[in-house]
């Protein structure tokens, strides 16, 4: 199969870059599962936007201090300055946003942000994201999107990229030629027992970095959100109790329902509080009080986790819930420039497979969303000022001795295969 660009993940990163690229080069994306179980689609809080220029030293110095001063300060500022652009192609894209009662958009605040600059829908904001951009790139032509698709490999030769070798869902292997590759693979949550993304995210993207040499950074910095639902025998993944709860006034209690920390510190520091008290009490789990948020507030912004809590057996209106800390959030990854490039030609990263430093040692609440659009529409800049600057007679082709090898690589991958689906048949 042969594609201009080939995007491995369906989540908002890899769709955004879809959208900014030109309309005249054939995308492929292909998803590990379905076209919906990214972590972009659990995302509850909202997404950070600059309100004004006033905000800019505020909003900048937040993410520092959350990131322990590690940040990127470059990628920081392109981040913030891009925020308002970003925001724009959403609404225009469709997303609705919460907004006051004269039409403007509303704004709320989250742990370690100094001032309301977060965006919201309810508290499903990354499916209300995500979702119209998956309209969006399903409504376009040049746009072919193909679920139950893993990446096995990346074709390359002599630190170029050309495309994957792919495992598809029937089981059968390909490979898919593309001039340019994006990973926009999600994080790495998969790999913990207790941890708020989907099993299949596995850091696919990283292990295939470090067979070909594709530098890595920051690959120990891995955040654990402090609240998550406490359930006995936990099922496929932990339900995160938003970071907004605690921004709208919940707290947090021990045992004996007293107060034990200042619930809008970062969340590295909430998460060893919490840890911390529940090894001091003797508990599995911490209460959060969410009664303490107005009734009309707490049913209009955060129905899901009402609601999800209801299922589970709380009423949040009358009743504290157990909460404990869990694996969220991946700040390192594969290294890339500004641009969103990694250090093999051809090949760039997004979303949260990538690090270009903008989160430092810890990320600030709600600017996960921003950061994967951000520089995701970066790369399909650069993507498309390539193809501007090259003929199509020159546009990128690796040598037939590369697909040759490829070709090889794959006869293995399905001789392995094959021989583990006839050992499957004999047993049964």
């Amino acid at each position: 199969m042969k594609t201009d660009i080939l995007i491995v993940g369906c989540g908002c990163s890899g769709l955004y870059c879809a959208l900014n690229l030109s309309k005249n080069k054939n995308i492929t994306i292909i998803s590990k599962s379905d076209l919906v179980s990214s972590d972009s689609y659990l995302a509850q809080g909202g997404i950070c936007m600059l309100k004004d220029d006033e905000d800019y030293n505020k909003y900048f110095e937040d993410t520092m201090k959350a990131g322990h001063y590690e940040n990127d300060k470059n990628s920081v500022s392109i981040m913030i300055n891009s925020s308002q652009q970003v925001i724009s192609d959403l609404v225009h894209f469709g997303v609705e946003f919460a907004r006051e009662e004269d039409g403007l958009l509303a704004f709320t605040k989250e742990g370690a942000h100094s001032d309301n600059r977060i965006l919201y829908h309810e508290d499903t904001t990354g499916k209300a994201i995500t979702e119209k951009l998956l309209a969006e790139a399903q409504s376009r032509d040049n746009i072919t999107i193909i679920p139950y698709t893993s990446m096995l490999d990346i074709i390359s030769s002599d630190n170029c990229c050309y495309g994957a070798v792919v495992q598809k869902e029937d089981g059968t292997i390909d490979e898919i030629r593309a001039d340019y590759t994006v990973w926009a693979t999600g994080g790495i949550g998969g790999l913990y027992k207790h941890s708020t993304n989907f099993k299949h995210l596995t850091g696919d993207a990283l292990a295939i970095a470090i067979r070909h040499g594709i530098q890595l950074k920051d690959i120990d910095y891995v955040q654990i959100h402090p609240t998550t639902l406490y359930v006995k025998g936990e099922g496929e993944r932990s339900f995160l109790i938003s970071e907004s709860v605690r921004g709208e006034g919940a707290k947090l209690y021990d045992k004996n329902g007293n107060r034990f920390v200042d619930e809008l510190q970062p969340r590295d520091v909430v998460s060893k509080a919490i840890l911390n008290q529940m090894e001091k009490d003797g508990t599995d789990f911490v209460w959060e009080d969410l009664r303490t948020i107005p009734e009309d507030e707490l049913r209009s912004h955060f129905p899901a986790i009402i609601e999800h809590c209801r299922e589970a057996g709380y009423d949040v209106f009358k009743e504290c819930i157990p909460v404990v800390p869990a694996q969220h959030y991946f700040m390192g990854g594969v290294k890339v420039n500004y641009e969103s490039r990694t250090t093999m030609e051809h090949l760039y990263a997004v979303g949260e497979t990538a690090c270009n430093g903008v989160h430092g040692r810890n990320r600030l609440a709600s600017n996960s969303l921003l950061e994967s659009l951000v520089f995701a529409g970066r790369a399909a800049d650069e993507m498309n000022i390539k193809y501007q600057k090259l003929d199509q007679d020159k546009a990128p082709s690796p040598d037939m001795a590369v697909y040759a090898d490829t070709a090889a690589l794959a006869e293995e991958y399905k001789e392995l295969a094959m021989a583990e689906i006839n050992k499957e048949r004999k047993e049964v």
